[in-house]
């Protein structure tokens, strides 16, 4: 009897999983835009880009699937569906990778260039910056020719830029797009693969327009209507208040100062600017509410017309022109999506707002731009807008059951529970990608949420409306009262004492395990959702015990890091701006390079300094007279930095030229046990993939 014991609790462990799914029936929508999210990630998480054979064996197990995920043992079905999905998400991922597809620059590119501008935005720098297709550039053949370039105005070019559509012609640096900074950090090279972004440099001459805006294209009538109402706001409202409001309008941010966005970023206020899911609800929702009590209030309309439905399809319009003026970035997309799925639930009847109609949402943009799953605009947006409807619903008060709180403390209940919940949702991955935590994000939030709700949003419908006959000066002066009021309460609360807390950052598991876990509290159903706070705990753990790496190196040889007690310290204090800047956020260090160059931590003279880490000495040669001082300081057990390339080294020691670099990308330097120095490689975190220049054979 015994001896039959074990196999049968055995078997019993075994099922476990399986009746604990089929006790989810019925609630496992929400896991689809999940389960490809998954195989999205690992195709993105690949080392190698796979051939047409991964693709034909990963189809062939998807097709296998389906029947036994539609006809297959019950307790079977979830399992063989969610791994069918996964398959599908890594295919999509595939497809999409291979369908953007275009040239992208090999080597450093100085001469004329032509083409035809269709974004105009502001880089880090405070630039202004075009975004040029049609591009046509001198000695590049058209099949090496990239479908766009991105250029910065500098000095006298900066002056007058052409408008949105004009074809122009300049002479500009262009270089490829640039790998990371460090091993494991944001790769810009694969946001320009998907944006078909194949060059990005500067120029400093004038930019003449070769001709004027074209006439008669779609796309462009919207990109010149969205630079006229951008000067136009911006005209009525002088100063910040009105760069402000065009780009909540246009999606238009080059007048915005560098001073009144680090104010938004440092008050988590930034996510007004950024045309996304709240300006697409608050506008959607001014329109709908609007439609639907003014059909009411006129009687024949009312008892002829389905009012509320009416409501919905003006709505979808307007979201749809809303994003078309905006010039339809990735978040406003998805902002998009969102709404059209809540508006069409209204047109069948459906819940507008739940757990299926944020996951339909979710698988749509995922099948469109599977790329976006890594972006940080579509883990936060998601993330507050299932936390929300979440919450919500589990605070919903059952058919007769009595109030909980008087009618008038109710809004202002909702907009507590919702900033709340929203900030919470959203703060671990800002921190993550953005380094920083607004510590009175909630107050600033509290403060302008509802401004921008009742005021600005509101106001910016009702100047559309009217501008026509020439009376929308009236709301555009409302509109800038609600905005100097958001601008004031971030200027306010970024200067209050201990505003923003630096975090460095994460391992790469922690975004994927905190996912996992925060996803399973909230969809699984009964009390086991408890178990999804062990990853995330784990991977809150795995955060606080991260290193960073003691030395960087830059790609270019023009900067090197050390880390010591104060900080991390520089060999510059200025140039290779973008390094030095991503490496002390990433240390979760708020200092600016000028400061990190201060520290103690290097030996020697500008143009000539050396830290000494276990074993090794790494030097870096700059400035005048490198060359000479480079035969001396080549010595054994030595690392020698430069940033121009040399024929051969003049001795003993190790030689890091942008030609070696350029075999390795970026280094970081780890001290192991024993005092020896190891290095980790760009090339290796990266892999072989079509955005870093490689192509399967087959």
């Amino acid at each position: 009897m015994r001896a039959g014991i074990w196999p049968a609790r055995i078997l019993r462990g075994l099922a476990l999983p399986l009746t604990a799914l089929e006790a989810q029936r019925g609630h496992l929508f929400p896991w689809v835009p999940v389960c490809l999210g998954v195989g999205i990630g690992l195709w993105f998480a690949l080392p190698v880009e796979p051939g047409l054979r991964f693709y034909q064996l990963l189809g062939l197990g998807a097709l296998v699937l389906v029947p036994l995920a539609l006809r297959g043992p019950v307790a079977l079905r979830p399992l063989a569906m969610a791994l069918c999905l996964a398959a599908i998400g890594a295919l999509v991922a595939g497809a999409r990778a291979h369908m953007v597809a275009a040239p992208v620059l090999e080597y450093r590119f100085y001469g004329g260039v032509e083409g035809r501008i269709v974004n105009i935005d502001r880089s880090l720098s405070d630039r202004t910056r075009l975004t040029l297709d049609r591009v046509v550039m001198e000695r590049l053949a058209p099949d090496e020719t990239p479908a766009r370039i991105r250029v910065s105005l500098h000095g006298r070019a900066a002056k007058d830029a052409p408008a949105v559509g004009s074809t122009i012609i300049l002479t500009a640096n262009i270089s490829p797009p640039q790998g990371p900074v460090e091993p494991g950090a944001f790769d810009f090279r694969r946001l320009a693969w998907f944006a078909q972004l194949g060059g990005v440099g500067y120029t400093r001459t004038p930019v003449l327009m070769l001709e004027p805006a074209e006439t008669g294209l779609a796309g462009l009538v919207i990109a010149r209507l969205r630079h006229r109402i951008s000067q136009g706001v911006q005209a009525a409202m002088p100063g910040e208040p009105g760069a402000f409001a065009a780009a909540v309008l246009t999606g238009d941010r080059s007048g915005i100062a560098r001073e009144t966005l680090d104010n938004l970023r440092n008050s988590n206020l930034a996510h007004l600017l950024a045309i996304s899911g709240l300006h697409m609800a608050l506008l959607t929702g001014f329109v709908f509410a609007a439609l639907r009590y003014g059909l009411a209030l006129i009687p024949p309309l009312a008892l002829r017309i389905p009012v509320k439905k009416t409501a919905a399809v003006v709505a979808l319009m307007a979201a749809g022109f809303y994003l078309a003026l905006s010039g339809g970035a990735v978040a406003t997309e998805r902002a998009f999506v969102m709404v059209a799925v809540m508006l069409v639930a209204v047109l069948f009847d459906r819940r507008a707002l739940s757990l299926r109609s944020v996951a339909m949402a979710a698988v749509i943009v995922l099948l469109i731009e599977p790329e976006s799953l890594g972006e940080p605009g579509f883990q936060m947006s998601f993330a507050a807008t299932t936390a929300l409807v979440a919450a919500f619903q589990a605070l919903r008060r059952p058919p007769g059951a009595p109030r909980r709180l008087p009618g008038w403390a109710a809004p202002a209940a909702g907009l507590l529970i919702s900033s709340a919940v929203a900030g919470f949702s959203t703060a671990p991955y800002a921190a993550a990608h953005f380094n920083r935590i607004a510590d009175y994000g909630l107050l600033a939030n509290l403060l302008s949420v509802p401004i921008m709700g009742a005021i600005v949003m509101p106001a910016a419908v009702i100047a559309a409306c009217l501008w026509p006959v020439g009376l929308s000066w009236l709301p555009l002066w409302a509109m800038e009262q609600g905005t100097r009021w958001i601008l004031g309460v971030a200027a306010f609360v970024d200067d209050l004492p201990g505003s923003v807390r630096y975090a460095a950052t994460p391992p790469e598991t922690f975004l994927p395990l905190f996912t996992i876990g925060a996803l399973f509290l909230i969809l699984w159903q009964g009390r086991a959702r408890l178990l999804g706070l062990a990853p995330m705990a784990a991977a809150l753990a795995l955060w606080a015990q991260a290193e960073r790496p003691p030395l960087l190196i830059a790609g270019t040889g023009g900067i090197v890091g050390v880390l010591t007690d104060e900080g991390r310290a520089v060999t510059k204090p200025s140039g290779d701006g973008f390094a030095a800047r991503s490496w002390l956020e990433d240390d979760g260090d708020g200092a600016l390079q000028p400061d990190a160059f201060a520290r103690a931590g290097f030996q020697g003279e500008r143009g000539n300094l050396s830290v000494k880490l276990g074993q090794t000495e790494i030097v870096h040669l700059s400035g005048r007279g490198w060359r000479d001082r480079l035969v001396e300081e080549c010595k054994a057990n030595r690392i020698i930095v430069v940033a121009t390339e040399v024929e051969a080294s003049p001795g003993p020691c190790t030689l890091l030229d942008p030609r070696a670099l350029s075999q390795t990308g970026a280094l970081a330097g780890w001290l192991d046990k024993d005092g020896a120095l190891r290095f980790e490689t760009v090339v290796e975190h990266t892999g072989k993939r079509l955005w870093t220049g490689y192509r399967p054979s087959g």
